[in-house]
């Protein structure tokens, strides 16, 4: 199946699935702040479902780093601090810009439609003034990418580093700072370089806009290959 036709699949979530999406959207947009205690009984009456349902979601809620949960005690919402901010910033920059040569030597047609595509919901979801869902779209973009460099096994790595940089980018700043039709367009540079199928524009574009996403970006990244300095 197609981004397009991913896009515009009505896939019937399960409840757990449901209770997640719910959950991972409060989680990343601060309603559900860090430190947060999520209890299984009184998650369960606000979803109006089991406890088993609820509890299937706080698993890959775990999995994917957005809750802490321990053995015969209650879960919290996870941390969100500016060192592991820096790290996985980091680790998002050396894996997206060291897969750039093999993406663009990989790319075909359908990746450049795919991507297009997803741009365009990006633009969609700013013009609706919907982060959540224009973040959405943002690491379906991210991922997308890099699948071109056909190494599954870092793809996890990609994704918690793209959900958890975008979630401390809103958990420290102002929303009239973030210019949703901004972050969309941001995206424009990426699709021009792999059109002209030049790797070095690819890895200078992912560059600047990895390192552009926090503040803290630009020092975090001097001195490494193809940031603009």
């Amino acid at each position: 199946m197609s981004v397009a036709e991913t896009l515009g699949a009505r896939r019937q979530q399960s409840r757990s699935e449901a209770v997640e999406h719910a959950l991972r959207r409060d989680i990343v947009l601060g309603t559900l702040a860090p430190g947060t205690v999520l209890r299984e009984l009184e998650l369960a009456q606000r979803f109006t479902c089991a406890q088993g349902t609820i509890r299937e979601a706080l698993m890959r809620l775990s999995e994917d780093g957005l809750v802490t949960r321990r053995a015969r005690r209650d879960t919290h919402v996870a941390s969100a601090n500016s060192d592991d901010a820096r790290e996985l910033l980091c680790i998002r920059h050396d894996i997206e810009c060291r897969a750039a040569v093999r993406v663009i030597e990989s790319q075909d047609a359908t990746l450049l439609s795919d991507l297009d595509v997803l741009m365009q919901a990006m633009r969609v979801a700013a013009l609706q003034g919907d982060e959540y869902t224009l973040m959405e779209h943002d690491r379906s973009f991210h991922l997308r990418l890099f699948e071109a460099a056909s190494t599954p096994i870092v793809e996890p790595v990609l994704f918690r580093c793209l959900l958890h940089t975008q979630r401390f980018k809103i958990l420290n700043s102002a929303p009239e700072s973030r210019d949703l039709q901004g972050t969309a367009e941001r995206h424009l540079s990426i699709l021009e370089a792999l059109e002209a199928r030049d790797a070095d524009a690819l890895t200078r574009a992912l560059s600047h806009h990895i390192a552009t996403i926090v503040d803290f970006g630009p020092e975090v990244f001097v001195g490494k290959r193809g940031t603009i300095q």
